[in-house]
């Protein structure tokens, strides 16, 4: 009786170590931990308004905005899950509005090339964007090996970002 028991938990124990697996096999063997989770994101203003001081080589957008919510999920595996509320010009004729009607995420890592430090920035499509400055960007981005220091960037589909992680 005590043999079929354990037959029985090693069956078991066999099976689940299965199940947890096949999702691994699937993803082609990147996992899908979080690497990256912001529930702030910061939007461009003063110093970082257009070409004068970009970070990691994007540069701002043209005017200030402003952001009344927005949140960041990056998975290892490259999964990338953006969503922003209320992203609109805090300035200028369009004050309060959007009129970008498309933005696009960057993953901004810092990595190795060729037993360098660099910087590798990596885009997604584009993504609707609706004139309330609302939109949800779902995509998968080919994270580099390694990736430091991740920033996501939410940007018009010219690369000028309009707001970033790292508040």
């Amino acid at each position: 009786m005590k043999r079929s028991s354990q037959a029985g938990l090693g069956a078991l124990a066999l099976l689940a170590a299965v199940a947890l697996a096949v999702p691994a096999l699937s993803s082609g063997g990147a996992d899908g931990r979080k690497v990256l989770s912001a529930a702030v994101l910061a939007p461009v203003v003063g110093p970082y308004v257009g070409s004068a001081n970009p970070i990691r080589g994007v540069n701002g957008g043209g005017l200030p905005w402003q952001l009344a919510s927005g949140n960041v999920d990056l998975r290892a595996d490259g999964r990338l899950h953006v969503e922003v509320d209320g992203l609109v010009f805090a300035a200028g004729p369009n004050q309060g509005t959007n009129t970008v009607p498309s933005f696009k995420a960057i993953v901004s890592c810092q990595t190795i090339d060729a037993g360098a430090a660099a910087v590798s920035n990596i885009s997604t499509g584009l993504f609707r964007a609706s004139p309330a400055g609302d939109a949800e960007i779902d995509a998968t981005v080919s994270l580099p090996s390694p990736c430091y220091a991740p920033i996501v960037f939410v940007t018009a589909p010219s690369g000028a970002w309009f707001a970033a992680t790292g508040v």
